[in-house]
This record gives C-alpha cells, structure tokens and sequence, in this order.
C-alpha cells in the first residue's frame, strides 16, 4: 500500500516540473495562446452586440407592427370610401359653353342686319365710295378664286402668321415657324382656344393692309388712295372668308382639338363682330352707340320671348 503511495506520488511530483518547464521553454506557445484568448473574446463581444442590436430591431419592427394593425383594425371598424375626382373632358364644357353662345349670335346677327339694313336703304350706304369700291375688290377676288389656280401658298403663310402672332399676342414664343405647298406648322410655347381658331376669324392680310396705310399716313398724305384701301381691304377679307369655308369641312385639327361645334361659334361670332365693326366703320351714320343700343334692345326682346315661353312651359 505505501510502495504505490509512493509510486504515485513520486509520478506526481515528476509531472509538475514538466509541465512548468514545457511553459518556461515554449514561450511563444503562451503568446499564442493569449492571442486565441483575445480573437475568442473580441468574437465573443461582437456576437453579444449583433444579439442585442436584432433584438432592438425586433422590438421595434414589433412596434411598428403594433401602429399598422392598430390603423387597420380602426380603418376595418369604420370604413371610408374613397371617391375618385370627377373629372369632366374639356370639349364637353366647350359644348355647353357653345350651346349658351348661341342666343349671343343669334342676338347679334339680328344687331347687324338691321343696322346693315338701315344704313342701306334709309342712309343709302350703297352710294358711297367705301362700298363700291369694298364690293368691286370682292367680286374680283371671287373670280380669281373659282377661276384661277388658287394661291395655296399665299394663305398658308398667312395662316401660320396668324398663329404665330396670336401667340405673342398671348405672351407665347415661337420656335420653329415652317410654311410650305402641302401645308405649315409652328411650334410655340403656348397653345389655346384663340390661338388655334385665329386664323378663321382674323383676316391676317387686310389687318396688315390697315397697318401699312396708317403707317405710311403719318408720313404721306394717303387721303387721295382711300378708294384704292378700301378695294384692297374688299380683296383680303374676300380672300380670307373664301379660304376659311374652303378649309373648315376638310377636317382640320384647329377645329377638331378644341371641338368642331364650339370652335364653329367662336369662328361665326369672332367674324360677325369684325363685320359689324367694319360697317360702323364705313358708314358714317352708323355710330358705336347707335349699335349697342340696337343690340340691347334686341337682347332684352330675346330674354322677354325666353321668359314668355317658360311661362307657357310652366303651366
């Protein structure tokens, strides 16, 4: 019993100096070993961090978790119901806005027959110079149009002139300005109702002929050339009112994009007020007040003839 007491005790004692000297002798092994002590460590704080960081995260995308069933069990509990804007097409208020113009022309165009009428036969407008010699440039160009080549060219360079014009008018710019046999085009940086429809209502060339002569008379004395203005005005309205009827029926985008009905009574009334201000104009016993009083007594026969017919309605 005591032999291998001794036995192992003396193994013991053996073993003790080796392992200290296996540590004294390797040294290296001990820094090594230090080095897997700190890697483990450093390991083991990002791992103790990235646990602590998705649990936050968790916490919080349980959070928002909770606020997004909170809205959804009130939106369930009171539902609303979310109606679309009405949304109306722009030609179909132009439609209506043309159906409320109608009585405007009709109005007007009885305005103009009548001071036409009274001036002709009561002040005997059809006397003067101005009208023969206005009359006389008509027929001449209505030969030309229905007897000669017409000048397709002529009235497409006026016509986009007009355009291009009415988009200064508009405080628009124009870009690109192209006229040519088959047609033009110009590209602006505005585009409306009136600056599609202007050249149907705007005798671009008898304005420019208006122009000219009052230019030219603050120089010269252009008095006695008076009969030869009012010919050539009689030419360029003729010609701007033949190409217009000519162009409307072959389906022209002017009319079509802002809607044919609505952009025929712009075009109809547009013109009628340019030939009522031509005739006051030419005729010296027709004055601007004499032809406004003429327009609001037929407007106020008008509304008593609507008010008449709703009664009649009514009962």
């Amino acid at each position: 019993m005591q032999s291998s007491a001794s036995v192992s005790l003396a193994s013991r004692s053996i073993r003790k100096p080796e392992a200290r000297a296996t540590l004294r002798e390797y040294p290296s092994f001990r820094l090594a070993f230090v080095c897997v002590n700190l890697r483990k460590s450093a390991a083991t704080l990002a791992a103790t961090k990235r646990r602590s960081k998705n649990r936050r995260d968790t916490r919080n995308s349980k959070r928002g978790r909770k606020i997004v069933r909170s809205v959804a069990r009130a939106t369930l509990r009171n539902p609303v119901a979310v109606s679309e804007p009405l949304t109306v097409p722009t030609k179909w208020v132009k439609f209506v806005f043309a159906i409320f113009l109608l009585p405007v022309c009709g109005v007007l165009t009885q305005t103009f027959f009548t001071a036409f009428a009274r001036a002709t036969v009561t002040q005997r407008l059809w006397t003067g110079e101005e009208f023969w010699f206005f009359s006389l440039g008509a027929v001449l160009w209505l030969i030309a149009f229905f007897g000669l080549p017409r000048p397709i060219l002529i009235y497409v360079f006026g016509h986009e002139l007009t355009h291009a014009l009415w988009v200064w008018l508009m405080g628009g710019r124009v870009s690109r300005f192209r006229v040519g046999p088959d047609g033009g085009h110009v590209v602006t940086t505005k585009a409306n109702f009136w600056i599609a429809l202007a050249p149907y209502f705007f005798p671009i060339y008898s304005i420019l002929t208006i122009a000219i002569y009052g230019a030219l008379s603050l120089f010269i004395n252009m008095q006695p050339y008076g009969r030869l203005l009012y010919a050539v005005i009689g030419v360029t309205w003729a010609f701007h009112f033949t190409f217009s009827c000519w162009m409307i029926p072959k389906n022209q985008t002017d009319l079509t994009d802002q809607g044919t009905f609505f952009s025929l009574v712009i075009i109809y009334l547009m013109n009628l007020l340019l030939l009522s201000v031509m005739l006051i104009l030419a005729s010296p016993q027709i004055t601007f007040q004499d032809f406004c009083a003429d327009l609001l007594t037929n407007l106020g026969n008008f509304s008593d003839w609507l008010l008449n017919l709703f009664q009649r309605f009514m009962r």
